[in-house]
């Protein structure tokens, strides 16, 4: 057997400047959207479709995260790595010319499938090049981007949406020139020789697994609006999701190369970490994607300042994840991190379920702190931790898979999160313009537009929107609670394997078998 490559610290680095700046393109795309969608929302109409700009962009990253780790496996980690990159730029375009809700979500729902994949191949390219005990010290670089992303992002969503001449729409255009850069970069540094793990693609598997993730999230989404939830539409879509996902499991187990093995499901290891990747996911998402909302429309701050206000739950995020990868490194220890922080993840969400209309800003600065921190002692972790439990021959089905369930909690929580909301909404403002006997022009509750259009509403009705959506987010948040709290059972019931000290798993070319990069 040929023994694996050696990659010294500086050529690890080089890589890293590849994956961390096309990860940071990616990145920025959803921060700086997050904070822009009140907005976009408000001018293209449909506060009920909210959710489902941010739950596309889920859904789809969800569902194509294992065939990429599989694809590349096929057709080499490079060549997957760029064309996710490229795909993802090409529907950022797209978003940013968008002229409907239609248009933007069907831009997002193609964003989501190359964002998936930068997403989960720059962690199968570090498992590649790095031993399990060192992924630690670098893992932490992989939190900076976040960190890094998710304070550039707000800020910078919020100076376009406010600058005359530019909008919205270049949220999803200042991509392109760190896109182009990162390609450079990529193209010049990242030499991995082309190994063919496989021969065919598991289209079967692919296809019923995103027919279920599908049929769930249209379930949670439409239901309790577009039709009731004791209907014939919500029993066959909850029917058709159940059936697909008995499907995919019997194709992946007649699959000559399943995107999951379902060998994996044997290994403990993998599965309580994608189980608790699904958890932090739903919590994670849920948080990051309806903050911005109670920021702009409950505060009333600017987009730019609602950004500045996530700042403590990045630099947290940032500190807590850079210490803790430097402390697993050193020692091989790692299981006391991601419990303790998912017990902050669940203190922060039940703070967070504590504000209310007239709350500082100081208290909210330090609710998201704590967020930010249970975070960042988490999810780089958990992969860590799951990477080191598997075989070196499903390095990269293992990271995508642990990436794919953490991409489903998200879009399951985007989406449930987005139900609760909504429906909690229609209800407080129902209730409040009863209380107050008011009856709007064609009854019914106020047509809600952008967070301008709210804050310029008349009184009373202005207040019982704030405090309606007010008491809306504090179930969103609360509901985040006892999820975070299933994710720390699950890193509870985990056996702390200690961090392997041996080299990464990508061997080098052999004079028969001369690397080819693409």
């Amino acid at each position: 057997m040929t023994q694996a490559r050696q990659y010294s610290h500086r050529e690890i680095l080089e890589v890293m400047s590849g994956l961390m700046l096309a990860m940071l393109t990616s990145m920025i795309s959803t921060s700086v959207v997050s904070t822009a969608l009140p907005t976009i929302v408000g001018e293209l109409g449909g506060q009920d479709h909210y959710s489902w700009v941010a739950s596309a962009t889920m859904l789809t990253m969800t569902v194509s995260t294992p065939l990429w780790g599989k694809l590349s496996d096929l057709f080499g980690r490079k060549l997957m790595f760029q064309t996710a990159l490229g795909l993802f730029v090409a529907a950022s375009l797209v978003a940013g010319l968008s002229q409907d809700m239609g248009q933007l979500i069907a831009a997002r729902a193609v964003q989501g499938i190359g964002a998936g994949g930068l997403s989960a191949l720059a962690q199968v390219i570090l498992g590649d090049i790095v031993a399990p005990r060192e992924r630690g010290r670098y893992s932490g670089y992989m939190g900076a981007v976040f960190g890094i992303s998710t304070v550039a992002g707000p800020l910078l969503g919020g100076f376009l949406v406010e600058a005359d001449r530019l909008g919205w729409r270049w949220c999803f255009y200042v991509v392109v020139p760190f896109a182009a850069i990162a390609f450079v970069v990529i193209q010049r540094v990242l030499k991995l020789p082309k190994v063919t793990r496989g021969t065919s693609i598991d289209i079967w598997g692919a296809t019923t697994m995103t027919a279920s993730a599908t049929s769930l999230m249209l379930l949670l989404t439409l239901g309790g609006q577009e039709f009731a939830w004791n209907s014939g539409w919500t029993y066959a879509l909850g029917a058709t999701s159940v059936v697909m996902l008995g499907l995919a499991v019997l194709a992946e187990r007649a699959a000559t190369a399943p995107i999951l093995p379902p060998r994996l499901f044997r290994n403990r290891t993998f599965l309580l970490t994608s189980l608790a990747s699904l958890f932090v996911g739903m919590a994670m998402f849920g948080s990051m994607i309806y903050l911005p909302q109670y920021l702009q429309i409950v505060k009333g701050l600017s987009p730019a300042n609602s950004g500045l206000m996530t700042l403590p739950m990045v630099l947290a995020l940032f500190v807590a994840g850079v210490v803790s990868g430097r402390i697993v490194s050193r020692t091989g220890r790692w299981k006391i991190f991601p419990a303790a922080g998912l017990l902050l993840v669940a203190a922060g969400q039940w703070l967070l379920s504590r504000l209310h209309v007239d709350s500082g800003l100081w208290l909210i600065g330090l609710d998201v702190g704590v967020l930010g921190l249970g975070l960042g002692l988490t999810m780089q972790t958990l992969v860590l931790a799951a990477q080191n439990g598997s075989e070196t021959r499903d390095m990269a089905v293992t990271t995508s898979g642990v990436t794919f369930f953490r991409s489903l909690g998200g879009a399951v929580g985007v989406a449930a999160f987005g139900a609760i909301l909504v429906n909690r909404l229609e209800a407080e403002m129902a209730a409040g313009l009863r209380t107050a006997h008011i009856s709007l022009p064609g009854g019914g509750t106020p047509e809600l537009g952008s967070p301008s259009a709210i804050q310029a509403l008349p009184e009373p009705v202005r207040s019982i929107v704030l405090e309606s959506f007010t008491r809306g987010l504090e179930t969103v948040f609360l509901v985040g609670v006892p999820i975070a709290l299933l994710g720390f059972v699950a890193v509870v019931l985990l056996k702390e394997l200690t961090l392997r000290g041996a080299t990464a798993s990508v061997a080098p070319p052999t004079a028969a078998t001369a690397p080819r990069t693409p």
